[in-house]
């Protein structure tokens, strides 16, 4: 190759990269497929409380990492975890290896990348799972999202739960990231039981449409999840009880995001 050479291939590759940035999503858009559950659920002896982890693991790049802070304290022993931006492979491997149940719902892909969604993992026995296409896609991109509902029994008691991934800022306008929820809270309306909502909402203040509907903010004062940012949130509906929450700042090697627990005592 000549030296001449050089600088057009290196721009044609860089060309052929901006590109691929740009490529369109593939959105699933039907509610029954694909949508994958499973897993081998193992209760072992329990701290008192109900406790709830969400982490949003940036693409499942580093699936070891997030085993390691899912398996310490103080998100070890959860009842209920929430994860974003998986694929199917790292939901599997990671309910393997935490003795859990799971439903994971893939919302879209793009060109040479894995298949993107949101999961709920229980040691509880799980049912009735369910994808729940959320409305609007992004920006340039033309991503989808959908949120992934599972009913976990924990004691015998049905507790329906939804793991959640909205629009990014980048993406989405703030009345569309509140259209997503008001989607997520009007299919919430329908069950009668107790509800956990959570996940990366990549907002704060779309927590108040959760509140006025009814739902505890356990995580309103959580301060940052990301960056400066406080976007990772949970929300209950018919769960009583003091809540202590915190934020796994330790966990630094696995995402972007850090993950969020609380425990309802």
């Amino acid at each position: 190759m000549t030296s001449a050479a050089v600088p057009r291939t290196i721009g044609a590759l860089a060309l052929a990269a901006a590109l691929a940035q740009c490529a369109p999503a593939l959105n699933y858009t039907d509610p029954r497929a694909p949508l994958y559950s499973g897993g081998r659920g193992i209760v072992g002896e329990r701290g008192a409380g109900l406790r709830i982890v969400t982490f949003n693991i940036a693409y499942a790049r580093r699936v070891d990492e997030a085993l390691g802070c899912l398996a310490r304290p103080p998100l070890a022993d959860a009842d209920v975890v929430l994860l974003q931006e998986m694929h199917v492979g790292a939901v599997e491997r990671m309910a393997a290896a935490l003795g859990m149940h799971y439903v994971y719902a893939p919302s879209s892909v793009r060109p040479g990348q894995n298949d993107m969604g949101t999961a709920v993992l229980s040691p509880w026995p799980v049912d009735a799972a369910e994808k729940l296409i959320l409305p609007h896609t992004t920006r340039v991109i033309g991503r989808g999202r959908a949120a992934t509902l599972a009913t976990v029994h924990v004691n015998g008691r049905p507790i329906r739960v939804y793991s959640l991934h909205l629009g990014s800022p980048l993406g989405l306008g703030g009345d569309q990231r509140g259209d997503q929820a008001e989607a997520v809270l009007a299919h919430a309306r329908a069950w009668d039981g107790p509800v956990i909502a959570g996940g990366d909402l990549n907002s704060h203040s779309v927590g108040d449409r959760f509140e006025a509907a009814g739902f505890r903010w356990l995580t309103k004062a959580i301060g940052k999840t990301v960056g400066p940012f406080s976007f990772d949130h949970v929300y209950v509906r018919g769960l009583e009880g003091a809540a202590d929450v915190g934020v796994a700042r330790d966990c630094r090697e696995a995402s972007d995001h850090r993950p969020v627990w609380t425990v309802l005592r």
